[in-house]
C-alpha cells in the first residue's frame, strides 16, 4: 500500500509509472554504494561537531549583529575558528562580503600575485569565469593588466597529469599553482584529494616556495579528506555549494597558511585594516548551522550523482564519472549528445523544483561565459548549487552538469523528472527504458 502511494503521488507530479519503475530497479542495486557515502558523512559530521566544541561556539555566536566596521565580531571569529580546524589549517577567511565561489578565487590570486608572477594550471583550462579574471578572455582588472603572466599544461588523454610537461613549466618566476579539483564545463575526471597531493608533492619538490591553491567548489565532504590535508597552501569555495549546507545566503571562504590568509584579508579589505573589519550583519546563525548540515546534505547530492550517472549509462549515454568510479565532487556530467538533450533535461530539473517550477528554462549569453548557457534552478538561495540544479554550455559535445539537492530524495526527483522530459521530447522511448530493464535483474558487469 505505501509504495502504492508513492507511486500514485510521483504520478501527480508528473512520472509516469514506466520511469518510476525504472528509478527503483536502478535504486535497488545502488543500496550498499549508498551505505559507503553515509559512512563518509558521518565521519564528517563528527569532525565539523569536533570542530565547533573546539572553538566553543555558544549562542552568542549565532546572534551577534555586528554593524559598521565589525570589529571584534565574535560570531564572524569564531566560525573562521572552526573553519581552519575542520580543514586542519591555521588561519581561514569566511565572510559574506564574499560573493561568489569566483570572486574567492579572485580573491585569494589578487592578494598572493604581483607584477612578474606567473601563475599555472597544471590542468588545463580553468573554468569558464576565471577566464576573464586571469585574462585569457581580455576583461577590465584582470590577472594580465596587472602584468601577471599564465600558462597551462593539458591533461593526458586519459585526464591524469602530464608530469614531464608540469616540470618543464615550472620556471622561476612561477609563483602559484592553481589546481580545479571539479571538473567545471569539461568532461574530464575529477581529481580525487590523494591526486591533488601527489601532484602538490611533486611540484614542491621542483619549487618548494610555490604556492598551491586549489578550488576545492563541490568537493567539499566528499571525501573524508580536504586538499588542505595534503600539503595545499590554500583552498577556496563557496558557502551557496557544499560547505554552506544550502542555509548560507551567501559568502565564500578561504583556508590556508596564515600569512596567505591575512593576504587575501587586506585584499578584501584594504591595506591596514584586513580582517579586523568586515561586518556579519547577521547571517552568522545561517553560516553555522549550514556548516553543520553540510556533510549530510552532500552525502544526499552525492546519492543523486550516482542514481544519475546509473540511470543514464544503462540508457546508453556517456557519463562522467561512470557509474562505478569513485566520486570526488557532487557534479555529474551526462553527454547528451544534441542542444535539444540539454534543453530537456534542464528543464526537467527545473519541473521538480520547490520554486519556480513552472518557469522554462532557455539558453543565453550569460556573463563570463563565452557560449550561450542554460541553467535550471528552481532554489531558495539564487545561484545555489548545492540545490537541486542542472546547467552546461550549449556547445558540443552537449554535456549536461547536474548537482545539488538539499535531500536525497529531492534529487531523485530531479532526475526522474528529467528522464520524463527527455521522453516527452521523443528523445527516449518506452522500448529504450523496457530494452534496459532486464540488465538490472542480473550482473551488472
Amino acid at each position: 500500500m505505501k509504495k502504492t502511494k508513492l507511486t500514485e503521488l510521483y504520478k501527480e507530479l508528473g512520472i509516469r509509472d514506466e520511469v518510476s519503475h525504472f528509478g527503483d530497479r536502478i535504486l535497488d542495486s545502488l543500496r550498499e554504494r549508498f551505505e559507503e557515502i553515509d559512512q563518509t558523512a558521518e565521519y564528517n559530521q563528527l569532525k565539523v561537531i569536533q570542530a565547533m566544541q573546539k572553538s566553543q561556539v555558544n549562542e552568542n555566536c549565532l546572534h551577534y549583529y555586528a554593524s559598521g566596521y565589525g570589529y571584534n565580531d565574535l560570531g564572524r571569529d569564531t566560525l573562521e575558528e572552526v573553519y581552519a580546524s575542520v580543514f586542519h589549517t591555521e588561519s581561514a577567511l569566511v565572510r559574506p562580503q564574499i560573493t561568489c565561489g569566483t570572486h574567492a578565487l579572485a580573491l585569494a590570486l589578487g592578494a598572493v600575485l604581483r607584477p612578474g608572477d606567473e601563475l599555472l594550471s597544471p590542468a588545463g583550462k580553468p573554468y569558464d569565469t576565471l577566464e576573464e579574471v586571469i585574462g585569457i578572455r581580455p576583461s577590465k582588472g584582470s590577472l594580465a593588466e596587472y602584468g601577471i603572466t599564465y600558462s597551462q599544461v593539458e591533461l593526458l588523454p586519459d585526464g591524469t597529469f602530464d608530469y614531464d610537461a608540469i616540470e618543464k613549466a615550472v620556471r622561476p618566476n612561477t609563483k602559484l599553482i592553481t589546481i580545479q579539483r571539479s571538473k567545471g564545463y569539461l568532461t574530464r575526471p575529477t581529481f580525487s584529494v590523494s591526486q591533488i597531493g601527489e601532484l602538490i608533492a611533486f611540484v614542491k619538490k621542483i619549487k618548494p616556495d610555490v604556492i598551491c591553491m586549489v578550488d576545492n567548489c563541490y568537493g567539499e565532504f566528499v571525501e573524508t579528506l580536504e586538499p588542505s590535508d595534503v600539503g595545499a597552501d590554500l583552498v577556496v569555495g563557496s558557502l551557496i555549494k557544499n560547505p554552506g549546507g544550502g542555509l548560507a545566503p551567501i559568502g565564500g571562504y578561504i583556508a590556508g597558511r596564515k600569512e596567505l590568509i591575512d593576504l587575501c584579508g587586506y585584499r578584501l579589505t584594504s591595506p591596514g585594516l584586513g580582517r579586523e573589519v568586515g561586518a556579519s550583519l547577521g547571517v552568522m546563525q545561517s553560516f553555522y548551522q549550514g556548516l553543520f548540515l553540510a556533510p549530510g546534505v552532500a552525502a544526499g547530492a552525492l546519492k543523486g550523482a550516482v542514481f544519475a550517472a546509473n540511470i543514464y549509462e544503462r540508457l546508453g549515454y556517456k557519463v562522467v564519472p561512470d557509474s562505478r568510479e569513485s566520486r570526488h565532487d557532487i557534479i555529474q556530467a551526462v553527454e547528451l549528445g544534441t542542444p535539444e538533450g540539454v534543453i530537456a533535461f534542464c528543464r526537467g530539473i527545473q519541473a521538480a523544483a520547490p520554486v519556480d517550477s513552472y518557469v522554462i528554462p532557455e539558453p543565453w549569453a550569460m556573463p563570463g561565459y563565452d557560449s550561450d548557457v542554460i541553467m535550471a534552478a528552481g532554489a531558495f538561495v539564487q545561484g545555489s548549487s548545492i540545490e537541486l540544479s542542472a546547467d552546461g554550455p550549449v556547445r558540443p559535445p552537449y554535456a549536461v552538469y547536474f548537482q545539488g539537492g538539499l535531500t536525497w530524495h529531492h534529487a531523485k526527483l530531479g532526475i526522474l523528472m528529467s528522464l520524463e522530459y527527455m521522453m516527452r521530447d521523443g528523445l527516449i522511448t518506452d522500448h529504450d527504458i523496457m530494452g534496459y530493464d532486464g540488465l538490472l535483474t542480473g550482473d551488472t558487469e
